[in-house]
């Protein structure tokens, strides 16, 4: 026992070396580039608390920002959690797509939704990450990009647990509603989270924090209550279930804890806060964000694979051939990211405006 936990510590040991030499194997892949600065030297807008350092200059051509991907920033991990979580994923459809029929089985297109705006939100954060840091104007149209990507995968989520995850009882209650209130609470959430950074001259954090943080958990509330009924259920009568459905409801169980986890550091700046500092490169709290929800996204998309494979007796009695309601799901999901799209060409006008006066 003695010689396995030595062995472990010194594997432990040599991968903590090899993460010490990640920034200098990123600085020598881009010798070239323009170096960072520090938070006095770029606009309060684009300053992090208590991240000192690793800000890219602004007004650069998009070559260097795109190459950047390979430099040592305060945004490096940002960037790489979430392109590996969109190939993680990506990865994880090819796979499925192996086994289940995309094309012509209705009832998987719930979990086809939740496969795309997996990818896409993960997309869409690597590049507001990646790409933000040009210029104002361009900060905020990316990052209202992420935001689109964050409703989109709302949908996502509220679609598969509706479909897979729901019980028979739960259903009736919330049918005539539940995805018309899905719909609004994503294009709520997009608003929330564009205005607050809009507003992010005239208003305290907190505030804007409220206003971004208040409808996703709105939206992650409801989206979820499908699973939070039926784990209810289980916690209460687990000999109910049978053993693929227990083996669901653990990812369910990962899902909700790596995403209150996500939630977090979300909200928290930690521990950057309790180190001001020495996270500029590797320890803030949202590229913790990043790597839970990327864990949260697998969990749940492996339990939704495993209601699909499971729980076919109990959602076609629940949504019938699937084809009508299946293709009403895809049809909202378009048109939902049609108004979260909107919503943002309506505020990046608003910031055009506010940006063009600032100027003057």
């Amino acid at each position: 026992m003695a010689t396995i936990a030595m062995e472990m510590i010194g594997r432990l040991f040599i991968n903590l070396q090899q993460v010490k030499s990640v920034p200098q194997m990123l600085t020598a892949a881009a010798p070239s580039m323009p170096g960072t600065l520090r938070d006095t030297d770029v606009p309060g807008f684009f300053r992090e608390k208590h991240i000192h350092a690793g800000y890219r200059p602004l007004h650069q051509g998009w070559r260097y920002y795109f190459l950047s991907l390979f430099q040592r920033h305060n945004e490096t991990i940002n960037v790489w959690t979430h392109l590996l979580g969109s190939l993680l994923v990506l990865g994880k459809f090819l796979q499925l797509a192996e086994t289940v029929d995309f094309v012509h089985d209705a009832h998987a297109w719930p979990l086809l939704i939740l496969l795309l705006s997996s990818v896409t939100y993960t997309a869409c954060s690597t590049i507001a990450h990646l790409l933000g840091a040009k210029s104002e104007f361009h900060h905020y149209c990316f990052y209202f990009l992420d935001y689109v990507g964050v409703a989109q995968y709302q949908y996502g989520s509220a679609v598969a647990h509706y479909y897979y995850a729901i019980e028979p009882n739960y259903h009736r209650w919330v049918s005539s509603v539940f995805m018309v209130t899905a719909s609004l609470l994503c294009c709520l959430s997009c608003l929330g989270c564009c205005y607050g950074k809009y507003r992010n001259y005239s208003l305290q954090v907190w505030v804007r924090k409220v206003g971004q943080v208040v409808p996703s958990a709105l939206a992650y509330a409801w989206d979820t209550s499908p699973v939070f009924h039926r784990m209810f259920l289980w916690f209460c009568w687990p000999t109910l279930h049978s053993e693929e459905g227990a083996s669901a409801i653990s990812f369910h169980q990962g899902q909700v804890a790596f995403f209150l986890s996500s939630a977090f550091f979300f909200t928290t700046p930690v521990p950057e806060r309790l180190f001001p500092g020495h996270c500029d490169f590797l320890g803030q709290g949202h590229q913790l964000f990043h790597v839970f929800l990327v864990l949260c996204t697998l969990c749940q998309i492996q339990a939704s694979h495993l209601d699909y494979l499971g729980r076919r007796p109990i959602y076609t009695q629940l949504h019938g051939e699937g084809e009508t309601a299946a293709t009403v799901y895809l049809v909202q999901y378009g048109v939902t990211l049609l108004a979260c799209v909107l919503i943002v060409v309506f505020m990046a006008k608003k910031v055009k405006h506010l940006l063009d006066c600032k100027s003057k």
